[in-house]
């Protein structure tokens, strides 16, 4: 599973290689290392590896031909069409989170 102190549990592996995916195609550390950087959590190669199988299963990402030992992963249509979806869902949630906050709703 993804590696860090989440207590609130949003770092969903498939959703966050599909939004380092969207920047262009990756190889598995470059995904890693985009992942870290932009969401602080590290994925293990078990969790990696794992979540690549199931969104290629689901015609999300597709392998492109390796270079070296390198195996670089692209998203399909598919996979920017369910990215961008849940991303929206996100947003409209975290601005509803957030206004609630500001008028102190959750104090």
């Amino acid at each position: 599973m993804a590696r860090r102190s989440d207590p609130l549990g949003w770092g969903n592996p498939p959703l966050l290689i599909l939004g380092s995916l969207a920047e262009g195609p990756k190889h598995g550390y470059a995904i890693v290392k985009d992942v870290q950087e932009q969401a602080g959590i590290t994925l293990g190669p078990g969790t990696l590896y794992a979540a690549l199988s199931r969104l290629e299963e689901q015609g999300l990402v597709e392998a492109l031909p390796g270079e070296e030992r390198r195996r670089p992963y692209r998203i399909t249509a598919a996979g920017a069409s369910a990215l961008s979806e849940r991303l929206t869902e996100m947003s409209r949630f975290a601005t509803t989170g957030l206004s609630r906050l500001s008028a102190g709703v959750a104090r």
